[in-house]
């Protein structure tokens, strides 16, 4: 009985040992698709189809349309002034000397104002 019992020891600790090496390897492989998951998403958006989706109707690059081109804009106005205007245009039009704004309230994310004012900040000098 007792070489019986020896033996299942021994198989089962072989076994535990196999269950132990394939959770390592799952989670390596799990690390892995993370990593190259969170490369794949995280990587920044492209500017200029920010501005396609959210600003075209209004400005141009550099020809003015109902809105001053970016061209122009870059040229007045810093990143911090330019997401300041974008996230609330209604509160900052006095600051930048415009009498009134027509420029609708946009609900950016952090990561689209970063991309479009980087945008508008490339035409300086176009």
């Amino acid at each position: 009985m007792g070489f019986v019992s020896l033996n299942s020891s021994i198989v089962l600790l072989q076994y535990n040992s196999y269950i132990i090496q394939k959770e390592d390897i799952m989670k390596k492989y799990l690390v892995l698709i993370l990593v190259f998951s969170s490369m794949a998403f995280g990587q920044k958006l492209d500017g200029k189809k920010v501005f396609e989706m959210y600003c075209w109707g209004c400005h141009h690059q550099t020809a003015v349309a109902f809105g001053p081109p970016f061209n122009e804009i870059a040229s007045k106005r810093t990143k911090g002034e330019i997401i300041a205007y974008i996230s609330s245009p209604t509160s900052m039009y006095k600051e930048f000397g415009y009498k009134r704004t027509v420029m609708t309230q946009l609900h950016l994310t952090p990561d689209e104002l970063d991309a479009i004012s980087d945008y508008v900040l490339e035409q300086k000098g176009k």
